[in-house]
């Protein structure tokens, strides 16, 4: 009989600190965002760190953590991996308080490095690789529109989504035409209508369903790949009007924030493509389910990511470890927002390689390094 070889004990861990600091970048010229009716003269992100009592330590980013003082003992002490009970933890301060799902992702990145796996195997591992289309924020004259798609083609990506919200739908249209009168059919594009929601202090009305079936027929005669956000969140009688009437797909989603929603938008056939992001709407261990349910309703699931690297990483792990996604957000204008300043977190930009696509690797967890240095510069709290 061959002697079993002897196995090391299991190493326990537990949460030991949970901490969270907040950073803002100057933007110096200021980022025009074509949804925001300020000019953004700074970029703030928000890192959080979960440090176990064996050294190591998962982080990541997102949303301020708004309601989360006060509950850190919920998580000291436990078993690092119990991601789904730290989970439903979370979805009760998202309720109660602000949306804490930074805190999912930490541990996901932290998990990563307990098992010595990257997220994308621990999810699923079903490529390492996700292709990624280019997202623009500014909004340019046609011709300068058609500069942005040829050069966001020649940089490899397949796609590119525009921004509408120039005031008069027909002048959004007409960068859409130089667009394919410069490119044709060689890049997919996609709109972004932006009329889910508004900040705080934009007061401007949504779209009815009327207008948005105007401009959807447009896009349908523009081959326009899908249409994001054409109605008020709410509207999903509307959505599910505009579903069945035209062939562009109506895509939403990005800020709906129960599961529960998803899974009613889903049951009432509102949309072809779900876009929740794992920074905002249920971290990695809630998207994975709207992912699946998806999956299995013959649905698009991509998620919106206009964030910094680390949280469009995070979604791109997600996506990588178990949907089939045509392809991913990646934030990226340059000049007005380059890498430089969307990463300013992270020691290395997320990038893609000349055909699109992002390459997860194999480093365990979600494999991003902070820049500690810019962090203690630009911390503010």
């Amino acid at each position: 009989m061959t002697d079993l070889l002897p196995t090391q004990p299991a190493i326990e861990h537990k949460i030991a600190a949970i901490e969270i600091s907040h950073h803002r970048l100057p933007l110096d010229p200021p980022f025009r965002a074509s949804w925001d009716t300020k000019p953004r003269v700074h970029f703030d992100a928000t890192v959080v760190r979960v440090r176990t009592d064996t050294g190591l330590e998962g982080v990541a980013s997102g949303d301020l953590m708004v309601g989360f003082a006060g509950h850190e003992n919920l998580f000291i002490g436990r078993d690092p991996l119990a991601i789904e009970r730290h989970y439903r933890v979370l979805s009760h301060i998202d309720f109660h308080y602000g949306r804490c799902w930074p805190l999912d992702l930490a541990l996901w990145d932290l998990a990563g490095k307990i098992t010595g796996q990257p997220c994308w195997k621990l999810l699923g591992g079903l490529s390492r690789k996700v292709r990624a289309y280019a997202s623009s924020g500014t909004l340019r004259s046609p011709a300068e529109t058609a500069d942005v798609a040829e050069r966001m083609l020649a940089e490899g990506f397949p796609a590119l989504k525009l921004r509408f919200h120039r005031g008069d739908w027909r002048e959004d249209i007409q960068a859409l035409e130089a667009v394919r009168a410069r490119l044709g059919d060689r890049i997919d594009l996609m709109v972004d209508c932006n009329q889910g929601w508004r900040m705080a202090w934009d007061t401007e009305a949504p779209w009815t369903y009327k207008d948005a079936l105007v401009v959807a027929r447009e896009l349908e005669r523009l081959n326009v790949y899908w249409m994001e956000e054409p109605l008020h969140r709410a509207d999903a009688s509307g959505m599910r009007s505009l579903r069945e009437a035209v062939d562009v797909r109506i895509a939403g989603g990005e800020m709906t924030r129960s599961l529960t929603d998803f899974r009613d938008l889903i049951d009432g056939r509102c949309l072809d493509v779900l876009q929740p992001d794992v920074a905002l709407v249920g971290g990695i261990t809630g998207c994975r389910r709207v992912a699946l349910m998806a999956q299995e309703h013959n649905l698009i699931f991509t998620p919106h990511t206009w964030t910094n690297g680390m949280g469009v990483t995070a979604n791109a792990h997600l996506c990588g470890g178990c949907a089939d996604v045509p392809f991913l957000e990646f934030p990226y204008d340059p000049p007005e927002w380059s890498l430089d300043r969307r990463d300013f977190l992270m020691a290395e930009p997320l990038v893609v390689d000349a055909e699109g696509w992002i390459d997860l690797g194999l480093t365990p967890g979600m494999g991003y390094r902070l820049n500690e240095e810019r962090l203690a510069r630009t911390r503010i709290g």
